[in-house]
């Protein structure tokens, strides 16, 4: 292939994100309002993200970020939020292996922003202070993820 028309190959790429929609959320504050009487706010909270792709029509894919926070104060729960994020997105002139990593690692950090969002305006509306979620990489993370795939499963395809 001629440098031309690899050129025009890459300019014959592309990616639109055609929405970006919350799919699901549940707000959860078992232990208020005695948890808002505490003299000190200091609690743990354990967060979970997973992501999920799924083909929705012609080279169309939703893409889903799964958040789960779980916050206690010593033993007792202090809230649980559960929020599914999501984002339709079009890809067009892609191999499978580069839509692999695009579904993996870029989109997922496309509907990050407003899951992000989300998370801090439950969070505020059930009364706790501000939480606000750190950015991550998904690329990178996505990255580790295939490597530990193929640790586990020599010749597996990470999905």
């Amino acid at each position: 292939m001629t440098d031309e028309n690899e050129a025009s190959a890459q300019n014959d790429k592309q990616l639109v994100l055609q929405k970006i929609y919350l799919k699901d959320c549940s707000w959860e504050s078992p232990n208020s309002p005695e948890m808002f009487a505490l003299a000190q706010w200091d609690p743990r909270v354990q967060l979970n993200i997973t992501t999920s792709s799924k083909v929705v029509g012609p080279e169309a894919w939703e893409i889903v970020l799964h958040i789960s926070i779980e916050a206690k104060q010593g033993e007792r729960a202090a809230f649980l939020c559960e929020v599914q994020q999501a984002g339709v997105v079009t890809m067009k002139g892609f191999t499978e292996e580069e839509r692999r990593r695009l579904l993996g690692g870029y989109c997922p950090s496309l509907v990050f922003p407003y899951a992000r969002e989300t998370v801090s305006d439950l969070v505020g509306k059930g009364g706790f202070p501000q939480l606000l979620l750190q950015p991550l990489n998904f690329d990178a993370l996505f990255q580790k993820h295939v490597e530990d795939t193929r640790q586990a499963q020599p010749g597996a395809e990470p999905h």
